[in-house]
């Protein structure tokens, strides 16, 4: 079989009552050269029996890892690229199970992809522009904002939204080393995956790490009712934001 352009990660624990299977079918259907590769993270609802089923569904398009316990996002997504990597594709990449985020738009990251080849990461952006369809409760949106901007202080990058459960990265040394060790934090490792990547070194000639990185904004992202993300985890957020600070920017 050769090897997949994309292999997409979509990290899962107890989706039972968010997961779309027709929705990941068709698309698996419709992009041949696209690999799905669902990460169950200790589920203990119906979760793993769907994924199963889709597996079954479509074993040439649709893998399943199990993780024996809950372990967390940062955890189950670093998993899955890992694996992903194995497969040798040309991007790999993560998604949010409850597709707030349509796979739809999948489709705008390989364009550019191979547009750009320059660029090796692509994140996801969440920007209500005109033309645009973002929906997000309010306090989300502004909690956000202000956290956003804390990231970007930190990190001395001028990133508009880390926090997109739409990213895709060049399968390249760097996306293994970025995901080499576990994350320390289980909140948001999407900023610790940015330092880590910036805290590479460049090779002579080679362009800075800062511009091969890029923010893409997607068409449609909708609030999915169900997420497991509370505004006190805000609190928690801000610390393991310090510790990035101190451990990457030192």
């Amino acid at each position: 079989m050769p090897s997949p352009s994309l292999v997409l990660v979509v990290p899962c624990f107890n989706e039972a009552g968010r997961l779309h299977p027709e929705a990941f079918l068709g698309f698996a259907a419709s992009r041949p050269s696209v690999r799905l590769l669902f990460v169950d993270d200790g589920s203990d609802d119906r979760t793993p029996v769907i994924l199963e089923g889709l597996k079954t569904e479509a074993p040439d398009a649709v893998d399943v890892i199990h993780l024996p316990a809950n372990q967390g996002k940062a955890a189950a997504v670093r998993e899955g690229i890992l694996a992903g990597l194995r497969l040798q594709p040309d991007l790999v990449g993560f998604w949010d199970a409850d597709l707030s985020t349509p796979l739809s738009a999948v489709d705008d990251f390989l364009v550019f992809a191979a547009k750009r080849p320059d660029v090796d990461i692509i994140l996801g952006s969440r920007v209500a522009l005109m033309g645009r369809d973002v929906r997000r409760e309010a306090w989300r949106h502004y909690i956000g904002r202000v956290f956003a901007t804390g990231v970007s202080l930190s990190l001395g990058l001028p990133v508009y939204d880390t926090q997109c459960g739409a990213k895709v990265f060049r399968a390249n040394e760097a996306a293994a080393a970025v995901f080499a060790q576990p994350f320390h934090s289980p909140w948001i490792f999407d900023v610790e995956l940015l330092a880590r990547y910036m805290a590479l070194p460049a090779a002579p000639g080679e362009p800075a790490r800062r511009d091969r990185i890029y923010e893409l904004v997607v068409p449609v992202w909708h609030h999915v009712p169900g997420s497991k993300l509370r505004w006190t985890d805000f609190v928690r957020a801000v610390y393991e934001l310090v510790y990035i600070h101190h451990k990457y920017r030192r």
